[in-house]
């Protein structure tokens, strides 16, 4: 996408929908990117070795593993002095009903350490697609109701990184989406 720079350090961030997002936006920028993924995914062996091979950084929650937090946090801080890319998806989570859940302050913790421009990105039409957790039980795969979904990766123009807090790009986040779930 035009919005995101061809070289340099910069912070993606992006609606959280399915399990398919990383490879998704890996598929559509073409640079590198080094995704920060919940911890417990790279426990599944053949998960483990795909994120790592791409440099996948893994997190926990404060309160789940505070030392593969912090880790997560120099990680990521290192990447973007590095001059790399790195996407979060600042909702903490897959959604459960296709909108977007309210920002955590991660975003701002890493912008506090590395002032780089943020890239503010959104998946559209994902939740209608056979990785969604749309129309599941207990998150299990489902059939879906159309083979092929129509999928956007839409970017937004940077923000400065000493401008942007979690509810502005999740406001910015939101205006891409434009109520294509």
């Amino acid at each position: 996408d035009a919005h995101v720079p061809d070289e340099g350090a910069a912070l993606l961030v992006c609606n959280h929908v399915s399990y398919m997002d990383a490879l998704i936006l890996s598929a559509v920028i073409p640079r590198p990117v080094r995704f920060v993924m919940y911890y417990k995914i790279f426990r599944i062996p053949v998960m483990r070795w795909i994120f790592r091979t791409a440099k996948a950084i893994p997190i926990a929650g404060a309160r789940e593993d505070p030392a593969l937090m912090q880790q997560a946090f120099d990680r990521i801080d290192a990447a973007l002095a590095d001059g790399e890319l790195v996407c979060i998806f600042p909702e903490g989570a897959l959604t459960k009903d296709g909108e977007i859940a309210p920002f955590k302050s991660g975003v701002e913790k890493v912008l506090q350490r590395r002032n780089v421009p943020v890239i503010p990105m959104a998946l559209r039409g994902m939740w209608s697609s056979m990785w969604s957790r749309r129309d599941t039980r207990l998150g299990r795969m489902r059939v879906p109701r159309r083979m092929r979904a129509q999928i956007d990766v839409v970017a937004g123009a940077a923000v400065a990184g000493d401008q942007a807090s979690a509810a502005l790009l999740e406001q910015q986040v939101r205006a891409l989406r434009q109520d294509q779930p």
